[in-house]
């Protein structure tokens, strides 16, 4: 890998991590054409992607600085006086959005952590599934919008919400799905609307991308030589920075238009990986 290369994957992770288009899809399409499949082993480039999310992990960390602070104090204020036998609404109001927070983030966690050895293999690399998966959760995404209630707002979500979402970010382990896409589907179908489902699944990133690259960093360090990691921290500066301008970007459209260009697109480019594959 070179430094051009590094800073392609770069912008593309920042482009569409938090963009309901898949992450993994495009950068494994990206490590295909540029010949890093070739160049590095299925593990050392699964260990360089999971570390460089944490560069939208600090982009969203910064984008939502003051929700992460308040939905942080406010858990650990709430629980420590429901734990006194201060149950009040006030207490769980204070610390709700927290737990909703650790209960989305269990199934992918759980199936992560399980599945661990096939999510690195090269069977989840393939083509086909890519393609296959960018149509099935277009086809969705595309349900989702149309279909969904879209009425609740970020202080009307609860278990039932957090759990629909949490379940639906477990796909996002195959590549194609997109976690974001995943998530922001899963939320519509749950009747949140369109800027709620975005904030919601990006807020629900922060332990998932965060527990991935932590949980890589060590073996990325045993993996990469000397020159691959300066491509990473290269990398994931790029990527933080690309990916505030697409959370920014995000709020911003869907404020005001429906996720049909998402879905669009994600058909186009499935058919167009099925066809390249397919000969």
């Amino acid at each position: 890998m070179n430094l051009t290369q590094a800073i392609l994957l770069g912008i593309i992770q920042g482009l569409t991590e938090f963009i309901p288009i898949s992450s993994s899809g495009h950068l494994i399409l990206a490590e295909k054409l540029m010949g890093l499949d070739q160049q590095m082993s299925a593990q050392q480039i699964t260990a360089f992607i999971a570390v460089m999310q944490l560069g939208t992990l600090l982009a969203v960390l910064t984008y939502f600085a003051r929700d992460v602070i308040g939905i942080s104090l406010g858990f650990l204020q709430g629980t420590w006086r429901q734990l006194q036998g201060q149950g009040d609404p006030e207490s769980r109001a204070s610390s709700r959005m927290g737990w909703l927070i650790i209960l989305g983030t269990a199934p992918i966690g759980v199936v992560g952590i399980l599945a661990k050895r096939l999510i690195e293999g090269e069977e989840t690399k393939n083509p086909l599934l890519i393609g296959a998966s960018l149509i099935v959760w277009a086809l969705l995404l595309w349900a989702a919008d149309r279909f969904g209630r879209q009425r609740l707002e970020m202080a009307d979500l609860g278990w039932k919400q957090a759990l629909v979402v949490g379940v639906a970010q477990v796909f996002a382990l195959i590549p194609g799905s997109s976690r974001s896409g995943t998530t922001i589907t899963g939320a519509l179908f749950a009747g949140m609307r369109r800027e709620t489902a975005a904030r919601f699944s990006f807020l629900l990133s922060i332990p998932a991308i965060g527990a991935s690259g932590i949980f890589e960093l060590g073996e990325a360090a045993h993996l990469l030589d000397g020159a691959h990691r300066l491509h990473l921290f290269v990398a994931t500066a790029v990527s933080a920075a690309v990916g505030y301008a697409s959370i920014a970007f995000l709020l911003n459209y869907l404020r005001q238009h429906t996720t049909t260009v998402f879905v669009v697109y994600r058909l186009l480019l499935g058919l167009i990986v099925l066809i390249v594959a397919s000969r």
